[in-house]
């Protein structure tokens, strides 16, 4: 602002408008007779004429401005966004509302006087409401200035505001749009024609989808994207795999009449399944297509979705986010009614989750199965309102505007490209048939269904619309659709099948690695690299003390917890393995045990040890994750099920915070590899142990996991030593049958000097699935065997150090469970050893109903007429007490029982 233009503003501040009443009656009767002028601060009143010239036009801008933010802010209200109706009329829009100090008699006089200052911008316009109406009231309805970023808020103007008028797709454009919504239609009408009745969850009603995720290609191209990747869920995919991915139409066929079946899994139904297409620019290019797998658990593919792109970024070197291109396709009920899609987004902006944004589109046919009352949905206008605590972009279309949906899909993608951020397009559309093929609509939406029963497919709105222009000839649209249905038969005749196992497993080969030799200098080398600290980084004196405790055990050439467990990353990074290692608090420790990072105290800056070990080629990532269990652990999985060269590990602050993503673990961790084929390397961390801190701190549920394992599909370990998680994480990455393990960590043993291993140790053996009596017990003199896992076992060794009748067996792998070897150690006890499962948990929880029948099979094979017998806590609803006197009671009551009747016999 120059000093000429403060000095006015200065001069002319009593004149604003807020006192305008005042100053119009005092200029009157200054007008009557100047020589009663009474008020001194106001000299320049001789020259108010021209001064209220300078008013009158700043308040015309301003209102001007007024009435456009008006439609910046409100247009979307009065927009045709709705094929089904259009319950609000343009004439319907009173500026009056649009601000309190626009006078109720405000015109478009007014506004049309404003729009000569920006004739050069408008060299056209006449009725300024009119364009404006255009601009923000047509059949696209805008939501932007909730976003906190003027740059974003700017460029969103510009799109939308700039050459308002201009036809912005070509002729031959405008005729392939119609050319892929005609065989988008086509395809769900012979697929009803030969299998009417069977679900296939169809694209009907928006149909435009189509032609907007082949835009999306076209867009790729232009624009360097190396890959795009989908998530979706049911509704309109197997119309997407058809025309989008190419998958053959005959393979869909045979999936319907169930003669393309794979016996090498259990399989998914179809409107569940993946594929991978790969589009070929030039001999050196092309695009790879992604559709992920995914279950009837509407949403949880989101979170999957953002872990496999990220895992791509990284695994492929991009620096660019922009050269994968994320696109997830939500329903409208259930974006608003699943809690993993606000977890998801809360994550999606986060450094370590971040994948440079995502495109939403919402295929918003208005009812989730039979519900369609906005209060019975939501608690929001619209069900893209979850996007604006990201400060997201908002686009409602009309679904039956061809043109509209690709324009937006445009500005979407260029949005994204741009600002590399979450953009919503609000895809509103109906669903012509029920929720499947086999429901009736009607029962339950009358008058919604009479109206889509009367309404013109939008094959049929879009070709009027080019014929009226002279694009097409009247016979065009029966042209198409003969064509379309005349190539399925030629495909029919020719059975052109195409082998689906092999497209579908393509991408799951994994590249052998192999383990660089290691001796025990270089893993005392790692180690020591892995804990020093540059004399320059203030560490934290607790944090002092623990490092300096490090180095003591590595010079005594043991190794704690902790160590085991850094040194197997460091381990993997010499040998050209990557680590991801996320949870919450993850850096840290729930426990106060890992201190990846080190925070200077002065500073706060952060050294992380692992990512500054010389010589290495592997690169370690950890990142402190938001608190979600269910977002995070899908991310990992997503993250770990496209990576051969970087080993993913997910830790749970508590164990029993897991539950929290037990659709992950079911649908996905569990499942993928029998419904889809997809494997994981990912590890799972789970803290686990009873110390009296209740029963939200005690059991991460060994017994669901146990009841969740089949076909070698995960691995489930509860180690007791440092040796045995060293190898559990160092070995996870080189197992030639790749699969997830779920490892049960300990809490209070982290500090356990029984746990410590000697750093020979992790040459000479591998992973223990039994571990042995360590005490030299005369075999023959053992009447009772004790089977145990996790913690307990210390309890009971510590009880049990002077009885020489006892053994005690730790059983490191429950699954696979490690049944022959079980076998071989019951072999060499007496045949009338007592045989005794201890655990900690309840007996309706833990080990036991699991253990019970394997060990029953090994003693009848044994021909020991005996059964194993149980010890542990009674039956409970809860996992453990709240109160810390009863658990220690309980759990001495257990250790005494499992010692005690020996101890009578002696």
């Amino acid at each position: 602002m120059t000093t000429q233009n403060i000095t006015f503003w200065k001069n002319s501040s009593c004149l604003c408008h807020h006192n305008l009443k005042y100053l119009e009656e005092y200029y009157s009767k200054y007008i009557i007779d100047v020589n009663k002028k009474k008020i001194n601060d106001c000299d320049h009143i001789k020259n108010t004429k021209h001064i209220f010239m300078k008013e009158k036009k700043i308040f015309l801008e301003q209102d001007w401005l007024n009435i456009i933010n008006f439609f910046r802010f409100y247009g979307h209200n009065y927009s045709n966004i709705n094929p089904l109706h259009n319950s609000v009329k343009q004439k319907d829009i009173d500026l009056k509302y649009c601000d309190n100090n626009i006078p109720l008699n405000f015109n478009e006089k007014i506004l049309k006087n404003f729009f000569l200052n920006f004739r050069s911008a408008y060299p056209i316009l006449k009725k300024p409401l009119d364009i404006l109406k255009k601009i923000y009231c047509s059949n696209i309805g805008v939501e932007f200035l909730h976003i906190n970023n003027e740059q974003e808020i700017q460029w969103i103007c510009e799109r939308f505001e700039k050459n308002p008028l201009k036809n912005f797709f070509s002729l031959s454009e405008k005729k392939r749009f119609l050319q892929q919504i005609i065989k988008a239609e086509s395809f769900e009408k012979y697929l009803n024609s030969q299998f009417p009745g069977a679900k296939r969850f169809s694209l009907e009603g928006c149909d435009v989808l189509i032609p907007l995720l082949q835009y999306v290609i076209t867009f790729s191209k232009k624009n360097n994207i190396k890959e795009i990747a989908i998530g979706m869920s049911h509704r309109g995919r197997l119309n997407v795999l058809s025309n989008v991915f190419k998958k053959n139409i005959l393979n869909i066929i045979a999936e319907f009449s169930g003669k393309n079946c794979n016996s090498t899994f259990s399989g998914d139904v179809k409107y569940h399944l993946g594929y991978i297409r790969k589009i070929f620019l030039n001999y050196k290019n092309s695009i790879s297509i992604i559709l992920k797998h995914n279950p009837s658990h509407l949403e949880l593919i989101y979170p999957v979705l953002l872990g496999t792109v990220k895992s791509h970024l990284e695994k492929k070197n991009y620096h660019d986010t922009n050269n994968i291109l994320p696109i997830i396709i939500h329903g409208d009920a259930a974006i608003t009614g699943q809690g993993v899609v606000q977890e998801s987004l809360n994550m999606s902006q986060t450094k370590s989750f971040g994948v440079g944004g995502i495109i939403h589109i919402i295929l918003n046919n208005q009812i989730g199965f039979t519900t369609s009352k906005c209060n019975e949905l939501r608690s929001t206008k619209y069900c893209t309102d979850i996007a604006k605590m990201i400060y997201a972009p908002i686009f409602h279309v009309n679904a039956d505007d061809v043109e509209s949906v690709i324009f937006i899909i445009q500005t979407a993608l260029m949005f994204r490209l741009k600002f590399k951020k979450d953009v919503f397009i609000d895809l509103i559309s109906y669903r012509r048939n029920g929720h499947n093929e086999t429901d009736e609509p009607t029962v339950t939406q009358p008058m919604m269904y009479k109206k889509i029963k009367a309404h013109p497919s939008v094959s049929i709105i879009y070709s009027n619309k080019l014929m009226c222009d002279n694009i097409i000839t009247t016979n065009f649209l029966e042209q198409e659709q003969k064509k379309y249905f005349d190539n399925i038969q030629k495909k029919i005749q020719n059975n052109n099948i195409n082998n689906f196992s092999k497209n579908l497993l393509e991408k799951y080969k994994l590249n052998q690695k192999f383990q660089k030799k290691i001796n025990i200098q270089i893993l005392k080398n790692l180690l020591i690299s892995a804990n020093t600290i540059p004399s320059n980084i203030h560490i934290h004196p607790l944090v002092k003390k623990i490092i300096q405790h490090r180095y003591s055990l590595i010079k005594k050439n043991y190794i704690d917890w902790a160590l085991a467990e850094i040194l197997a990353y460091a381990t993997l990074l010499y040998s050209g393995i990557s680590c991801r290692l996320s949870g919450q608090d993850i850096n840290r420790g729930t426990f106060f045990h890992r201190h990846i990072d080190i925070h200077d105290q002065l500073n706060g800056s952060i050294y992380t040890p692992l990512n500054n070990i010389k010589n290495v080629s592997g690169k370690f990532y950890s990142n402190n994750s938001v608190l979600s269990e269910e977002s995070v652990l899908g991310f990992e999985y997503g993250y770990s099920s496209n990576q051969n060269h970087t080993l993913t590990i997910w830790e749970a602050q508590f164990g029993d915070f897991v539950n929290g993503a037990q659709n992950i673990i079911d649908q996905f961790i569990v499942s993928g590899v029998d419904k889809w084929g997809e494997v994981s390397n990912l590890i799972m961390l789970l803290p686990h142990g009873y110390e009296g801190q209740g029963p939200e701190h005690s059991s991460a549920r060994v017994e669901r996991f146990l009841q969740l394992c089949a076909n070698s599909n995960i691995e489930l370990c509860i180690p007791t030593t440092a040796s045995q998680i060293f190898h559990i994480i160092y070995k996870q990455i080189f197992k030639k049958n790749m699969n997830p393990v779920i490892v049960m960590t300990p809490k209070s043993m982290l500090r356990n000097i029984s746990t410590y291993s000697k750093i020979d140790d992790l040459l000479k053996n591998t992973f223990l699935n039994i571990i042995p009596e360590m005490q030299d017990n005369n075999i023959k003199n053992v009447i009772r065997l004790i089977f145990c896992c996790g913690k307990i076992y210390y309890e009971l060794m510590n009880a049990n150090k002077e009885n020489k009748y006892i053994s005690i067996i730790r059983i490191e792998r429950l699954y696979p469970f490690p049944e022959k070897e079980i076998e071989i150690c019951i072999k060499k006890y007496h045949i009338n050893c007592e045989i005794i499962w201890c655990q900690e948990e309840p007996k309706n929880q833990g080990a036991w109903s699991y253990i019970s029948i394997h060990f029953n099979n090994i003693l009848n094979r044994l021909c020991v007429s005996k059964t194993i017998q149980y010890i542990g806590r009674i039956e409970s609803a809860s996992t453990a007490t709240g109160y810390f006197n009863i658990h220690e009671k309980e759990q001495l009551s257990i250790i005494n029982e499992a010692i005690h009747i020996i101890k009578k016999k002696d």
